[in-house]
């Protein structure tokens, strides 16, 4: 199975998403915001590093995400493919990503691009506050992460379409609609 990047907006649903292919292709799964999350939890240096640019909407610088993926990705068994949900987000993270990739003989395999309105985000992300409690999900950080998703993170898609592995699903009201497409891209390149 190849590596994919489930790539979108906050609260487009890459994780949900991720979670379902995980189940059914029995992949491995490194999402950023839970190893984060995990950090901060333990009170890790890393984690306190990283809460100061979580609580202010901003991303963590690169190295680190690089060195804590690596980490991860080197812990996973290899040859069952690995979803990256939430990785990368800037071109540098994405050239950075495919390098680390290389070195261990693999590579990126596919981008799936998940596309929402951001008035759908909005309310899926305030509703995640309510029913998770994340202090990030407030209407203020919110705002902030989108304008950081589209100065710094949205122009990768561009990157992912010159490297020929973007393939782009538009929310179309239905989960079940969107796994379908989904799944049918990933065995068509598998």
């Amino acid at each position: 199975m190849k590596n994919i990047i489930i790539f979108g907006a906050p609260g487009s649903g890459k994780g949900t998403y991720s979670d379902e292919i995980v189940a059914k292709y029995n992949m491995g799964h490194i999402s950023t915001g839970d190893v984060l999350r995990s950090e901060i939890k333990n009170g890790t240096e890393l984690g306190n590093i990283a809460k100061g640019y979580i609580d202010n909407g901003q991303l963590i610088p690169d190295e680190l995400m690089i060195d804590i993926l690596a980490k991860t990705y080197d812990a996973l068994p290899k040859g069952q493919g690995v979803i990256f949900d939430g990785f990368p987000r800037t071109i540098a993270q994405a050239e950075a990503l495919k390098t680390m990739l290389a070195e261990r003989g693999d590579d990126m395999g596919m981008m799936i691009e998940l596309v929402v309105g951001e008035d759908v985000l909005m309310a899926r992300l305030l509703n995640r506050a309510k029913e998770q409690g994340r202090a990030d999900d407030n209407e203020e950080t919110i705002k902030k992460r989108f304008e950081v998703y589209h100065n710094q993170t949205a122009p990768l898609a561009d990157w992912f379409e010159k490297e020929g592995i973007r393939n782009t699903f538009t929310w179309k009201g239905s989960k079940e609609t969107m796994l379908s497409e989904i799944f049918a891209a990933i065995e068509n390149n598998a």
